[in-house]
């Protein structure tokens, strides 16, 4: 199969057009990469996509997959505004000047806080599942597979592990879901920025750069990079 190389906040994604993958075939050719976004269709200003997992799983959704997609597409068509669906959800994504995308990636639910093998979390679905553990960041490698898949999550979760430095400022490593610790994830950053903050503009840090999340009325905007690399 025939891929492009792409990197978004240090998430390294194979995308391809050709729909012949399988989990199988996904564990034998990921290659090191964070997960394949397979392209289900493109048409004008929208594009379809599945994420592919290291691990052979697919997941609901991935902010940092979402503005890859985009970026591809405004490549290849030179759209400004652009559709992206991920299963059921619809990510409007904007090119903006320097190669920027950002993205209304659209409702955020926060649960309560609760705890979970002796782990206190804020459980946080941005159509897909994760769990905000406020503490020190170098703790993620201990607690993100403790949670991950904990009986308390039935479908696995996301994990992350975030420090709030400052109001509109917050740390954090993330460990995906089928795929262990990553670089960066874009909709771990939508829940770390929701669990943390009510609403207005929040920065968030993890090892691969900086994801800049917008909260209002339960809703969230990200904005980040995404650039081909081969």
């Amino acid at each position: 199969m025939t891929y492009s190389r792409w990197d978004a906040n240090g998430n390294v994604y194979l995308l391809t057009d050709e729909r012949e993958l399988t989990p199988e075939r996904v564990r034998q050719e990921v290659d090191g990469a964070d997960g394949i976004l397979e392209v289900v269709s493109a048409d004008g200003a929208a594009v379809e996509i599945v994420v592919w997992n290291p691990d052979g799983s697919t997941a609901e959704l991935s902010g940092n997959g979402t503005r890859i997609a985009a970026a591809w597409l405004a490549e290849r068509t030179g759209e400004e505004e652009i559709r992206v669906r991920v299963g059921t959800r619809v990510v409007v994504a904007r090119i903006l000047e320097g190669g920027d995308v950002e993205q209304e990636i659209g409702p955020v639910d926060v649960g309560e806080r609760e705890v979970v093998a002796g782990i206190e979390l804020t459980p946080v679905s941005v159509g897909n599942p994760h769990a905000v553990v406020l503490g020190d960041p170098q703790e993620i490698r201990r607690i993100g597979p403790l949670l991950e898949t904990n009986p308390r999550f039935p479908e696995r979760t996301n994990v992350q592990v975030a420090h709030v430095d400052a109001p509109g400022r917050v740390r954090a490593r993330v460990w995906e879901r089928g795929a262990g610790e990553t670089a960066s994830s874009g909709t771990s950053a939508v829940a770390v920025a929701a669990a943390t903050h009510s609403d207005g503009d929040v920065v968030v840090s993890f090892p691969g750069g900086d994801l800049h999340v917008r909260l209002s009325g339960g809703h969230a905007w990200l904005t980040g990079p995404a650039r081909r690399i081969a």
